[in-house]
């Protein structure tokens, strides 16, 4: 197992991984697209669902998820672009119940939904796309995603962990939600510390103070393994928040980047990001200064993040 590059200058591709979204002249370009970007990782994170927050069977290999050929497909092209992957499967509610909110009582109860029964379920899904990471010699992968309720689960992550250790043989991550990086007991069972950085315009300083703590005390290396924000007015103050009202800001969006940008350049222990987020399917270029999410493809912050992760990555090659 190699030590974590730094910096990491990624970029997160193919959210939700919707069956037949991927492995097209689409997903390719919309790919080309992105490693034009200076983009050198890339996590490729797509969802399976169970029915609601309280289910305890996730049938992964069901549409709308992709198959297991889309997501070798799409590794193969992220390498061949010269790219390092990050395997990312997540877990969603197919009813629209945030996964942050799946959850049982603390104790198993007879009669009642249980973690133990989630858990075993949750391991077949995240140990079958552990096998093709390790297939694919996928560089790291993410073994959960925004799981609040879940993360209390101490016992469990541990041993799902070393399930994952026995047929995986690169870096292994949690990716925690913002907030949440200080909450989490079992940092010390994983490769890299990774959490998702939607924080707000003026508050980036106190975020990675606490952030630092907890990075300093399990002596792990820290990516952010999501960080975004949209393209719209309002949303530097509330990045996480994808359905903000608000009119098309490429401007919003930049002022975003610079501040996120700088204040962790002077965290040397901040490896790197996956931006959120890169779709499988582009809009079109002349459409950009219309389009209000993530992506920042077309807009002011594309021109940044193209020259700041060419920056970055010349320092790193010097």
């Amino acid at each position: 197992m190699s030590a974590l590059d730094a910096p990491v200058c990624g970029m997160t591709w193919g959210w939700t991984g919707v069956r037949g979204t991927w492995a097209t002249p689409t997903a390719a370009h919309s790919m080309r697209e992105m490693a034009d970007h200076a983009v050198t990782w890339t996590a490729i994170s797509y969802a399976a669902l169970q029915a609601t927050p309280f289910s305890t069977e996730i049938p992964f290999s069901d549409a709308p998820t992709v198959t297991d050929d889309e997501i070798v497909w799409a590794i193969r092209e992220a390498k061949n672009l010269g790219m390092k992957v990050c395997l990312k499967p997540v877990v969603n509610v197919a009813d629209g119940t945030w996964r942050a909110h799946i959850g049982f009582f603390d104790w198993d109860v007879p009669g009642e939904p249980t973690w133990t029964q989630w858990f075993a379920s949750y391991r077949e899904f995240i140990l079958h796309s552990a096998r093709i990471a390790e297939a694919e010699s996928c560089e790291m992968f993410c073994i959960g995603c925004e799981m609040v309720r879940a993360d209390g689960q101490e016992a469990h992550w541990r041993a799902l962990i070393a399930d994952v250790r026995e047929v995986y043989s690169g870096l292994v991550t949690y990716n925690c939600d913002k907030y949440q990086e200080d909450h989490v007991t079992w940092w010390d069972a994983v490769d890299v510390i990774s959490s998702s950085g939607y924080y707000p315009e003026g508050t980036w300083e106190e975020h990675l103070d606490r952030i630092e703590r907890v990075v300093e005390a399990a002596d792990r290396p820290f990516v952010f393994l999501e960080s975004g924000c949209p393209s719209r007015e309002g949303s530097p103050a509330l990045p996480n928040d994808w359905s903000l009202a608000g009119a098309p800001s490429g401007e919003a969006q930049l002022a975003w980047y610079e501040e996120m940008f700088a204040a962790c350049a002077r965290r040397p222990w901040v490896r790197g990001w996956f931006l959120w987020d890169w779709p499988p399917q582009l809009y079109d270029l002349a459409d950009a200064a219309a389009n209000d999410d993530y992506c920042p493809y077309g807009k002011p912050a594309g021109d940044f993040l193209r020259a700041t992760y060419s920056t970055l990555s010349v320092k790193e090659s010097a």
